[in-house]
């Protein structure tokens, strides 16, 4: 029993000394440059100055995934559409009987299958709320740097070489 308590309580200072080991701990760097953030250089008790609306990425072309699994994200302007228990905006377009005359694609097939793997005659209810996953896109920069790099790239170099 000591020895598992002792391994316990080593854990769980690990787990609190986490986040100091985490931080950024350099003198040459200045505090205030280093923690400005999204916020941009304005102090917290300052107001910033709201940033402009950007335009959605308004088009009909599908976008790349970079994982499998991934929601695509939604080509068009959703504002004001109703997704709740009464009603889902999405599929008066997207439902599998109303493709054919929206032209937009069908839900996937996942969408219709129950936590088990039975396929059902309607959306599943745990995938009736489209913007738990799928969001639209802005046209706007990165705020901050991403290094992601998709499966397609890491394997590329390995194919190469044999």
């Amino acid at each position: 029993m000591p020895k598992r308590l002792a391994m316990i309580t080593a854990a769980l200072l690990a787990l609190a000394a986490a986040p100091l080991l985490a931080q950024d701990i350099r003198t040459d760097v200045d505090p205030a440059a280093a923690l400005k953030g999204l916020r941009g250089p304005a102090a917290l008790s300052q107001h910033n100055e709201a940033p402009t609306m950007t335009q959605l990425e308004d088009g009909a072309e599908r976008r790349v995934r970079n994982y499998p699994e991934q929601p695509p994200t939604i080509p068009h302007d959703i504002d004001g559409y109703q997704v709740d228990l009464n009603a889902n905006k999405c599929l008066s377009c997207h439902a599998r009987t109303r493709t054919g005359e929206s032209g937009a694609p069908m839900v996937s097939v996942t969408h219709f299958m129950d936590r088990d793997g039975q396929f059902l005659a309607a959306v599943s209810p745990r995938r009736y709320f489209c913007t738990q996953c799928h969001v639209p896109q802005h046209r706007v920069a990165e705020e901050v740097g991403n290094s992601f790099v998709d499966i397609d790239s890491l394997i590329a170099p390995r194919a190469d070489r044999q």
